[in-house]
């Protein structure tokens, strides 16, 4: 980005990407492709960035737009979504693990399960839990508000629980 653009915008920019590119990587399941399609959001959204401006809650507009490029980048290339797909998630438990195999067994779960969740449980999951963003950044990054993001984590570890009893059936 040049300093040629708008402050307001590169300041945007310089806020989100990090956090844009661990939901990208998430989903797309490799950092290269997770930087294509994040950039290829902040072009579009520079192209109508005073449109932008005046929405109710341009944060929440580019997540869905950053959302949007990284589903187009996939369908490009002919893949579906990377999550729990490939190693996305680091854990440390692993290494440290009595018993590897039976913790990479629950995270699995855990993973399939996440992947039931509905689209804004799996956001604020991720990002909370997986890529260990604050519920403040989450809220942030989300354009919703902190309460918003601590009364959505806890229909999504209500809803999990409630899969990984019944997988556990």
């Amino acid at each position: 980005m040049t300093t040629s653009l708008p402050a307001d915008f590169r300041a945007f920019h310089q806020l989100h990407r990090k956090a844009y590119i661990d939901r990208a990587v998430v989903y797309l399941g490799n950092h290269a492709d997770a930087e294509e399609a994040v950039d290829a959001a902040f072009e579009q959204l520079l192209r109508c960035w005073p449109k932008v401006l005046t929405m109710e809650n341009p944060a929440a507009y580019a997540w869905k737009v950053m959302k949007n490029r990284a589903v187009d980048l996939a369908r490009a290339r002919k893949r579906g979504p990377a999550l729990l797909d490939n190693a996305t998630f680091e854990t440390a438990l692993l290494r440290d693990a009595v018993d590897p195999i039976a913790v990479l067994e629950e995270s699995l779960n855990l993973y399939q399960a996440i992947k039931k969740l509905p689209e804004r449980q799996q956001d604020v999951v991720i990002l909370l839990h997986c890529r260990g963003y604050s519920v403040a950044e989450t809220a942030t990054h989300l354009g919703i508000t902190e309460a918003g993001v601590r009364s959505t984590v806890r229909y999504a570890r209500r809803r999990l629980q409630q899969l990984l009893a019944k997988e556990e059936r």
